[in-house]
């Protein structure tokens, strides 16, 4: 597999570590401060609330709503053509609503990133996190954080 035929995976860092082991272990992780307990992503050294260094990672639910989404069109990487158009949301999570993250809307782990009809999605739709395994090519598995509609909540 060249680079140009691989899927695009994160890369993990000192700050992001705690999050790709949640993600492991399916759950989905956020960075909390030490000081004053709010929550942040991307993961950073100092919190921007109160400029604290102390931090810890905690689980959350998983819960969100559809806050915003795109839907992509070529020109894209090469081994992204063969799944456009597809979308992309962006989901504001429940227990922080100005705390977002973005992700593919499928319908079940392991789902292609173009499974789900983009004229289906209606910002402020329920979703919640699922974990999808994707090979690394360097070796190795990582496990993404993707979305899936939840119906528990209408």
């Amino acid at each position: 597999m060249t680079a140009e035929d691989a899927l695009l995976v994160p890369l993990g860092d000192e700050e992001s570590v705690g999050f790709w082991a949640g993600t492991a272990a399916g759950e989905l992780r956020m960075q909390e401060c030490g000081s004053c307990g709010s929550l942040r992503f991307p993961p950073q050294v100092m919190c921007p609330e109160c400029q604290s260094t102390d931090r810890s990672w905690r689980a959350v639910s998983g819960r969100g709503t559809i806050w915003s989404f795109v839907v992509v069109h070529p020109p894209v990487l090469p081994a992204y053509a063969p799944y456009t158009p597809y979308p992309v949301v962006t989901v504001a999570l429940a227990e922080k609503p100005s705390l977002r993250m973005v992700g593919n809307l499928v319908t079940g782990p392991g789902g292609d990133i173009n499974e789900v009809d983009a004229a289906t999605i209606e910002i402020g739709e329920p979703v919640r996190v699922v974990f999808s395994a994707r090979p690394r090519p360097e070796g190795g598995v990582v496990h993404l954080p993707q979305w899936v509609r939840d119906m528990r909540a209408l």
